[in-house]
């Protein structure tokens, strides 16, 4: 029989574990919030974003009703949260054209090719593994950004592979800054920025995302998440705000700019 002193001693560590993960996830809800201080950028709802997402009686309608792989508390290299997730592959419903910057482990792009019509195109470009110690730095770029970017490119199959999608996509191997994005200017419905987090790749991507989405098109970056979290794509956006029309999706780290029409 277990001493009385190692069953209480097992409560209270269980106890302890169950009230550090409420205050982390606190936490998370308030950063995304802009907690302590307001975030530059404004935010909007999901309606705002685009009206699909107008909710009916019962939240949710079936106009947003998607195919989908859930990451639940599993950790995920790179991941968007399930809501993020789920915004994705609802925009893609309606997308012929679509364009991510980061593969990490394809999932986003699976989603893409698996809602999308059965014409749609979806171009992804992430560094190979043996690509990854060809990194750009430049200055001010935080070295936990570049690890990070180094860490997602890890892989070579991808969660689209083998599929009976995988057709739809299109995958490109290679440092984002040498891309040449010529070839797609005014193509994509949906663009996603999710590549590396430093600073002058964030700046790079955004640039060339900006020309490859179509005018009333989507740019959508990933990662919004406060200057201690993800400096780069803060910084970047911050600054990107100040001369374009972005916005903050309530309660994702998602920051959203459309492309006006004329």
């Amino acid at each position: 029989m277990m001493p009385a002193g190692w069953i209480l001693a097992l409560l209270v560590g269980a106890l302890w574990m169950r009230e550090r993960t409420r205050r982390e996830r606190m936490r998370a809800q308030l950063l995304h919030r802009g907690w302590p201080t307001e975030w530059p950028i404004p935010r909007i709802t999901l309606p705002e974003l685009d009206p699909i997402f107008t909710p009916g009686p019962f939240g949710p309608t079936h106009d947003t009703e998607v195919r989908f792989i859930g990451r639940g508390s599993m950790d995920v290299p790179g991941g968007t949260s399930d809501a993020e997730a789920w915004i994705l592959s609802v925009l893609a419903l309606r997308a012929t054209a679509l364009f991510e910057f980061g593969t990490c482990t394809g999932k986003t792009s699976y989603l893409w090719a698996r809602n999308a019509p059965a014409d749609a195109r979806i171009v992804t470009i992430t560094l190979a593994p043996e690509q990854r110690d060809t990194v750009q730095v430049a200055s001010g770029d935080d070295r936990r950004d570049l690890r990070f970017a180094r860490n997602e490119s890890a892989f070579t199959e991808f969660v689209y592979s083998g599929t009976d999608v995988a057709h739809k996509v299109e995958q490109h191997f290679g440092d984002s800054k040498q891309f040449d994005e010529t070839p797609f200017v005014d193509f994509a419905d949906v663009v996603f920025v999710d590549g590396s987090h430093a600073q002058s790749y964030v700046v790079s991507d955004s640039a060339k995302a900006m020309r490859i989405v179509k005018p009333g098109g989507l740019v959508l970056w990933h990662d919004y998440r406060g200057p201690s979290l993800t400096v780069g794509v803060y910084t970047a956006l911050n600054e990107l705000a100040r001369t374009h029309a972005l916005r903050h999706v309530d309660g994702s780290s998602l920051v959203a700019w459309r492309r006006p029409l004329a």
